[in-house]
């Protein structure tokens, strides 16, 4: 009995709904082994051969609703956890268990390094308008 005198009240109410931690999503996982390839502008797209994620009962509610949400649109790792109100690492590893079963890929920005300099391009452009 609780100490208000009441059998069976419950710590959270009934519009709370189910309370899922973040690791139970996760199956107590921290990171996947593609997370190092995951940062947050990283673009996530759903591979046109994914056709109902709902009929594979490995993938958690999660994991079907990143499938779903990067059909049409192709969505960032922030993007997806902003939307899905999870912390960027779930959904990192979320979106890992997705690229590993083939319902997903990432698409990587160019990292800073790789673009060229300023410079060149502006000799580019200054050529173009010269003709």
């Amino acid at each position: 009995m609780s100490a208000d005198g009441r059998a069976g009240h419950h710590w959270f109410d009934d519009e709370a709904g189910p309370v899922v931690r973040p690791y139970a999503m996760t199956r107590g996982r921290t990171s996947h082994a593609a997370q190092h390839r995951l940062d947050l502008i990283a673009v996530v797209v759903t591979e046109p051969h994914a056709d109902d994620p709902d009929a594979d009962h490995a993938l958690s509610p999660e994991h079907v609703e990143i499938v779903e949400r990067c059909r049409d649109t192709p969505q960032t790792v922030a993007e997806l956890a902003a939307d899905l109100d999870l912390p960027v690492g779930v959904v990192r590893v979320l979106v890992g268990d997705l690229v590993d079963e083939e319902y997903v890929h990432v698409s990587r920005p160019v990292p800073p390094a790789e673009l060229p300099d300023e410079s060149i391009l502006r000799d580019v452009i200054n050529g173009l308008r010269a003709l």
